[in-house]
């Protein structure tokens, strides 16, 4: 398929290697989280200021080897930068699924057409236009995800309380903690449901990626011109103007720098340069890096 850059056909990539990429980020929001539980796996039973000034710092200890719980140093409160790390840690899961789900949702429209939403038989696609199938799973994680920023807001406002403790963070948490946990919950459910039904067009791919008449091997022709001797300004103009040419033209790429005496490239470097398998050889470097759990 065709990768983009700025919304734009810029070189070869494989869906393999961008769905990899998801799972890479997802892993590391599953470190994230699982730190962020850690951090907040605490207790505190040290008084009214943290000061041990009426109990035996033994009885805490007990407690909290009773609950599996770690005793910690506090005010009368625990230190709510952990809460807020566990929200960040909910707001960077929402994030990521909305990455994925804002990319599916360019893919779909109608003038790309690489993937499709799942789509039950029966199912309406929009009230009033019954051609439509619009992206609903897509859309509606990414608006959840904006929740889940939000209540991250909260959290770290809650971070700053006067002295040793006030009660400004405690209505406002008895909200944003639970809520953003059953909607992380509730996101990670609904985005495995949309990726293990999603459609797959890769006759499509391939029709987008060749549409521009070969100019995506731009690059590697500047590359092979710099190689042979040429500048990089002149080089890059002169491929500019043929890639332009091309587009203008629906000429192919190929055929007008292999007619162009300025070009001076032989057919095998042509071959190589358009080697739609060259270009993507390297691309199990993501998967290795799945398959090794350490990125």
């Amino acid at each position: 398929m065709i990768g983009r850059t700025h919304g734009m056909h810029a070189e070869p990539t494989t869906f393999g290697a961008k769905v990899a990429l998801w799972a890479l980020q997802l892993r590391r929001d599953r470190d994230r989280l699982d730190a962020a539980t850690k951090r907040i796996a605490v207790c505190k039973l040290s008084g009214a200021v943290g000061t041990y000034s009426n109990i035996d710092p033994k009885v805490e200890l007990s407690v909290a080897k009773a609950l599996g719980l770690q005793a910690v140093p506090a005010t009368q409160v625990i230190a709510r930068d952990r809460h807020a790390e566990y929200l960040w840690a909910c707001a960077s899961i929402g994030t990521t699924i909305e990455t994925i789900a804002v990319e599916l949702r360019h893919l779909q429209r109608t003038e790309v057409n690489e993937v499709r939403e799942g789509f039950a038989a029966g199912q309406k696609g929009s009230s009033a236009m019954p051609h439509k199938r619009n992206p609903i799973s897509s859309e509606t994680l990414t608006g959840l995800s904006r929740v889940l920023r939000s209540n991250l807001q909260v959290g770290l406002q809650d971070v700053a309380l006067w002295h040793e403790r006030d009660i400004s963070h405690s209505s406002a948490e008895r909200i944003v903690l639970p809520d953003s946990s059953m909607l992380a919950y509730y996101m990670l459910r609904r985005a495995t449901r949309l990726i293990t039904n999603l459609e797959v067009d890769s006759a499509q791919m391939l029709k987008n990626l060749h549409s521009k008449h070969g100019v995506v091997f731009s690059q590697s022709v500047l590359l092979a011109l710099v190689s042979s001797g040429m500048s990089r300004d002149d080089a890059y103009r002169l491929v500019q103007e043929l890639a332009s040419r091309a587009v203008t033209e629906e000429s192919q790429f190929r055929e007008l720098l292999a007619a162009d005496k300025r070009i001076g490239l032989t057919p095998k470097q042509l071959d190589e340069i358009f080697d739609l398998k060259k270009s993507v050889k390297h691309t199990n470097r993501v998967f290795e890096a799945l398959a090794s759990k350490q990125l």
